[in-house]
């Protein structure tokens, strides 16, 4: 059974444009205290999975500051406000960093991206009967697109060249739901 905690104050120690770190004292059953990170994100995300006619999934390539290096991900991004629906979110976003449209977009799955030290969350859709379009991107977005085979995706899961957990649990999610 775990032990009972208690936090005992939260300090606001940094205020961003959609993140809030603060400093949380806990106390134990024990009574002993100690201080832990929190990030709270304060408006959740979208992602979705872009699967055109033939099967081939649709991946951005994108730099990220975090990493300092490019990384392969599904199109994802914020909600512009707390009562956007994440749907409209990530049809916005597929648009957006892709430039496609599509006519069929259903729930994949919800995840929490690091649950340690932070509340984000992000729900992941499918997107089907894709159309191409024109991309939108924001004036601080540098982002190319790719399609790749599902398996090829698998296999860079697997080979750890797809890290982000959005884009891992999306892809293993859509290869375990078609199978």
């Amino acid at each position: 059974m775990i032990e009972k905690m208690e936090r005992i104050s939260r300090e606001l120690m940094y205020r961003g444009s959609i993140l809030d770190v603060y400093k949380d004292t806990m106390k134990f059953a024990n009574g002993k205290t100690e201080e832990w990170d929190f990030v709270s994100h304060r408006m959740g995300a979208a992602a979705v999975l872009p699967v055109l006619p033939d099967g081939r999934v649709l991946m951005v390539h994108q730099y990220r500051n975090a990493l300092e290096r490019e990384t392969l991900e599904i199109p994802a991004g914020c909600r512009d406000s707390l009562q956007e629906d994440t749907k409209v979110s990530a049809m916005r976003e597929l648009e957006e960093e892709t430039g496609y449209r599509c006519g069929k977009m259903s729930y994949l799955l919800s995840l929490r991206t690091t649950v340690a030290f932070c509340d984000e969350f992000v729900d992941v859709y499918l997107a089907e009967e894709l159309t191409p379009g024109e991309q939108h991107l924001d004036d601080s977005e540098s982002i190319e697109v790719e399609a790749f085979e599902l398996e090829e995706l698998c296999r860079m899961v697997y080979e750890g060249k797809i890290q982000d957990s959005k884009t891992v649990a999306a892809i293993m999610a859509y290869s375990n739901k078609i199978k």
